[in-house]
């Protein structure tokens, strides 16, 4: 048998959304890194589907939004339906599907995930990284040594991997790990175990909050014909005969969530496939949407599941081994978390293990992954629960009194539009996230993504959406919110900030150029026909596109509401955006020192 050896800096194990949106980062980021699946192919057809509005924006930033919305279908109104006193169902409610007042995209894209999976696979091909195929890991194993665990360029981790089609073993020694393969992969001690089978007593992660309901569900995908007058639109169905939620897809496809008794799929306690088919769940479903009619010609993919909550223990071990997606929480697929929810997990940790790499970062900014993901993912998983109650209960009926009417479920749904949409995620104060200064930006969370709004480039008066200039590129972004560079008394005042904040950066970027760690914007109150923008501060302008003023577009139909949107005085402030879009810290123009304090509990000088 034959057998190698090699160096990597990242191992990712899975090449499912949450390995490949890290991979892709990473390789774009210039990191060396591997990334395997034990699958011999990529999917095809079926899994999840749906792509939340903050998930959208994520993407844009690394250039991959444009081509996701091209192919997929959008998803804006979502229809409510309830049992009719007639019989059947009735239709009780249209509503906008995304209810968040910031989402620049505020629809949901909906495309099957192999087609979602392709929008990483090409980026990353580009650079030259393929996933390795059919490989599995075989163990894991990480160092015991202090020294060696708290210098980031060692290789500590040291993973054995097994070529399924050539029986090839090769051992692979890696300074990071990441585990993205789902809940078949267990960490033990340092080993993985696959599909149960390890020499350890105590696994890691372990599963403190773990929860399955009663609710079975079934998932058919296919071109229906139907009358139905909301097939192409998100509806919610409530009757008499189960429950059902239909979700439009790319071009003429539909996903059907279709709720199952007991009876029909559980055999001596647990679930059997082999009593239902795609034929059975489509029989189901007739019921649920009569008087309506609904035929499958032909089915693309379908399945069945157990709506089951947990989330792991911890999220890293050592702070050299983590995991994202599915290995770290499950949940139900109705609110359409699942992927969002894997996809930024990896997005979170891409940046901040670049920047450990790279030496720019202190290790001990990796602990912030968990800090952030694991409430996140508590906080879903708490959702989870009362939204698949309401969605699986029984509709309220003169018959069921204690049911859920198309009120409650109506209320519930427009709640937690932020926090389905992901707009209204909000990471907690750690060393990367503070507060001090909130008041001076009093309307843009610290803790929170960036909030969309177009500003007009001083130079050539060209418009620009704010998110675009924040592109995920590992570098902080400060934006100069300048106030009125006409005005003599704040330009001196701009002039005396950056005679504290260039020496302030100097200190991290260990000699290479500011612009290269940092990137300034500068934005301006003064109007587009008198703003002079070579007459700021060097620093705040290092290059003519990089200065911007808060006014309407020359048409006037956008633009101008930036200070009023983020609750910025004329007097300006410094807001500091992390490399993942979200807002790090505020300060105002006259307190250099906080920025100086801020970087200073992560980064190295």
């Amino acid at each position: 048998m034959a057998q190698k050896e090699s160096n990597i800096d990242v191992l990712i194990i899975g090449a499912g959304p949450a390995g490949l949106m890290f991979a892709n980062g990473l390789a774009k980021f210039g990191v060396n890194v591997r990334i395997i699946d034990q699958r011999p192919l990529k999917i095809m057809a079926g899994q999840a589907d749906g792509i939340q509005p903050r998930t959208i924006e994520v993407l844009q930033s690394y250039g991959l939004a444009e081509r996701l919305i091209r192919e997929g279908n959008q998803m804006h109104l979502a229809a409510f339906y309830n049992p009719s006193p007639n019989g059947g169902i009735e239709r009780t409610g249209r509503t906008s599907d995304v209810s968040a007042p910031t989402a620049r995209f505020p629809f949901e894209v909906t495309l099957h995930q192999g087609a979602i999976e392709a929008l990483f696979l090409d980026s990353m091909s580009a650079r030259g990284l393929q996933v390795e195929r059919p490989i599995r890991p075989v163990s894991l194993e990480i160092s015991g040594d202090p020294e060696e665990l708290a210098n980031p360029q060692s290789y500590s981790v040291t993973a054995v991997l097994e070529c399924q089609d050539s029986d090839e073993i090769e051992t692979v020694h890696a300074k990071y790990v990441l585990g993205a393969d789902g809940i078949q992969t267990v960490y033990t001690h340092g080993e993985v175990r696959i599909n149960g089978r390890s020499s350890g007593a105590h696994s890691w992660p372990w599963w403190p909050e773990h929860s399955s309901t009663d609710f079975i569900w079934g998932v058919v995908d296919g071109i229906p014909d139907t009358d139905f007058p909301d097939i192409r639109n998100k509806s919610v169905i409530h009757s008499n005969n189960g429950s059902c939620m239909v979700i439009p897809r790319e071009g003429d496809k539909v996903r059907l969530y279709i709720q199952l008794a007991e009876a029909d799929v559980i055999t001596n306690g647990r679930v059997d496939k082999n009593k239902i088919d795609d034929k059975k769940l489509i029989a189901v479903a007739k019921k649920s949407l009569a008087p309506y009619s609904l035929n499958f010609p032909d089915v693309e993919w379908w399945t069945i599941y157990i709506i089951g909550q947990r989330v792991a223990s911890s999220f890293s071990k050592h702070n050299r081994v983590f995991i994202a997606g599915d290995a770290c929480h499950t949940h139900s697929p109705k609110a359409g978390q699942g992927m969002n929810a894997s996809m930024n997990d990896t997005h979170n940790l891409s940046w901040k293990l670049t920047q450990v790499l790279r030496g720019w970062a202190d290790p001990s900014i990796l602990t912030t992954y968990e800090f952030e993901r694991r409430k996140f993912a508590q906080d879903l998983i708490n959702f989870d629960r009362k939204f698949s109650a309401l969605f699986s209960g029984k509709p309220r009926t003169s018959d069921n009194e204690n049911g859920v009417t198309h009120e409650e479920f109506l209320a519930a749904f427009q709640t937690s539009g932020g926090f389905t949409s992901g707009i209204g995620i909000h990471y907690n104060p750690s060393p990367i996230t503070n507060t001090k200064y909130q008041a001076f930006a009093s309307n843009l969370p610290i803790g929170e993504r960036m909030i969309p709004q177009v500003l007009i480039r001083a130079a050539d008066g060209r418009s620009y959406e704010l998110q675009d200039l924040l592109p995920a590129d590992v570098r902080f972004k400060l934006l100069i919110f300048t106030g009125n560079t006409r005005d003599k008394a704040q330009l001196d005042k701009l002039h005396t900030l950056a005679g504290a904040l260039e020496p302030t950066l100097l200190k991290y970027v260990q000699g290479e150029k500011i612009e290269n760690m940092f990137e300034i914007l500068s934005i301006s109150t003064a109007s587009k026909e008198d703003v002079e923008y070579t007459v700021l501060p060097k620093i705040m302008r290092h290059h003519w596109s990089k200065v911007f003023v808060d006014q309407k577009e020359v048409h006037g139909t956008m633009g101008g509401t930036a200070y009023t949107t983020y609750g910025i005085l004329p007097a300006g402030a410094i807001v500091v955006i992390r490399p993942d879009g979200y807002v790090g810290t505020v300060a105002p123009l006259d307190d250099p020192d906080h920025v100086d304090e801020y970087f200073g509990g992560f980064l190295k000088r």
